[in-house]
């Protein structure tokens, strides 16, 4: 049996009862977490664009899209996966060599489930199977190396979460899951140099493309049966070989995946908790600071330290601004924060933020380089003017798997990025319906995202 045949055999045997109470519980919360993201990222200027587009070229109006409006099943995948995506404030998941946002799957999975009139357990299983996916080809087949962009994985997880959400038979899965991943393998030039505003677009795409593919083989259109282990296919190609036995998955992953505390690159996350726990506990004012030294994990060097992808000095934008760590410790100390507002234009220009950035100096450092993914260590030193050096180091932070983030804390996150959209009540009646997916049908979250107020 090909290995397609073997994943789309895990993927139609998958089911609601195999969600531990755990499991469920962190897929709500990943829900919750992702569509704040998307509802905080309603009024910004590409998603306008976006927005605008849909009008320009309509669609079957059959799938919700955030904010208001209907449009065809891959458009509302596309639309409303650029609205989780677009803040890069959503969930991660951390392979050795690769790093992903498996909540990008949510809009795709969102829009087959409403076609589909599917149920909030049925909505919970396809995204926990997109999820188990791409966490377990991120772990045994990292692209990044080679050039290329975790939107690849992406590829056969969306698809495979898109087809359960249809509940396609295991031929038509294989194939949607053989057409995704044989036309969706994008370059990691996505993420590196200067950045664009691709960078919170690929993944959509993706979302666009694969949800096409599901219809494509729901309606008899078929796929290269060996995608992973054919002659150039995906190991032969990309990944190289590997194994992978299917059928003793089960649907846990999500619980692996972690949530961001701050609104800036996964990396980055544990350096900001240390940065501003530091601040505090020495009561530090940015004019106190001479220069400031990171020493991290390889992989955070590497994305947004000035490593292989390109210095982080120059920041001009907003995708270049929440993928510099330069820039994120000099706003954090700056603002006190780090979240939408510190990514602002007039915020990124301002020249308090570019002259403390060019402070910060970023340095791997095996032994961290060792710990990861199992900790996010780094370590912290602040010269002051005065002579004196503080450090701080750190592990993990608030919303990794070792101190995983509460239903509470994620709520109070949900309502400060959609309170300009959401009245009091209608937050809480969004989140008590995240809270009770299992028991109510999918169009009772899809008629209450249709109603989110654009600004």
């Amino acid at each position: 049996m090909a290995m397609v045949d073997e994943l789309a055999g895990f993927v139609v045997a998958a089911g609601y009862d195999q969600l531990t109470e755990a499991a469920c519980m962190q897929a709500k919360i990943r829900v919750l977490d992702a569509l704040g993201c998307a509802i905080g990222a309603l009024d910004a200027g590409p998603i306008r664009v976006l927005a605008a587009q849909n009008d320009d070229f309509g669609g079957n109006p059959r799938c919700t899209l955030i904010g208001g409006g209907r449009s065809a099943p891959d458009r509302a995948a596309f639309y409303n996966s650029a609205l989780v995506r677009f803040l890069d404030f959503n969930d991660s998941y951390l392979a050795k060599g690769e790093t992903c946002h498996p909540s990008d799957n949510l809009g795709a999975v969102l829009a087959a489930c409403e076609y589909a009139r599917g149920t909030g357990k049925d909505f919970l299983t396809s995204l926990a199977v997109a999820y188990q996916v791409q966490c377990r080809l991120s772990d045994v087949a990292p692209v990044r190396a080679k050039g290329f962009d975790h939107t690849t994985q992406g590829a056969y997880a969306l698809a495979a979460g898109v087809a359960k959400a249809l509940h396609l038979d295991q031929a038509k899965t294989a194939n949607a899951i053989a057409i995704s991943g044989t036309a969706h393998n994008a370059l990691r030039v996505t993420r590196t140099g200067a950045l664009s505003n691709w960078k919170g677009l690929a993944y959509p795409n993706t979302a666009f493309g694969a949800t096409h593919a599901a219809f494509l083989a729901m309606r008899g259109i078929t796929g290269p049966g060996e995608v992973f282990e054919g002659n150039k296919g995906f190991m032969d190609a990309i990944s190289g070989r590997f194994t992978f036995d299917w059928s003793k998955e089960d649907l846990e992953g999500i619980i692996q995946t972690i949530v961001k505390r701050y609104n800036a690159e996964i990396h980055s996350q544990s350096t900001i908790e240390g940065v501003l726990e530091l601040k505090y506990d020495e009561h530090l004012a940015a004019s106190d600071i001479e220069c400031i030294e990171i020493e991290t994990f390889d992989v955070a060097y590497n994305i947004i330290g000035g490593g292989e992808e390109g210095e982080k000095i120059t920041v001009r934008t907003k995708e270049e601004a929440d993928h510099s760590l330069p820039y994120i410790v000099a706003v954090a100390i700056l603002d006190d924060q780090v979240l939408p507002a510190q990514y602002l234009p007039e915020r990124i220009q301002r020249a308090d933020v570019q002259a403390l950035l060019r402070k910060v100096k970023v340095q791997p450092m095996d032994e961290f380089s060792q710990r990861f993914p199992a900790e996010m260590p780094c370590r912290i030193h602040i010269t002051l003017h005065d002579g004196r050096v503080l450090t701080k180091e750190v592990r993990d932070y608030e919303g990794f798997t070792t101190r995983p983030m509460r239903w509470d804390t994620v709520v109070g996150k949900f309502e400060q990025l959609s309170q300009s959209h959401l009245s009091p009540g209608r937050q809480k009646e969004l989140a008590d319906t995240i809270l009770n997916l299992e028991n109510v049908p999918i169009s009772d979250l899809t008629t209450q995202l249709e109603k989110v107020r654009k600004q």
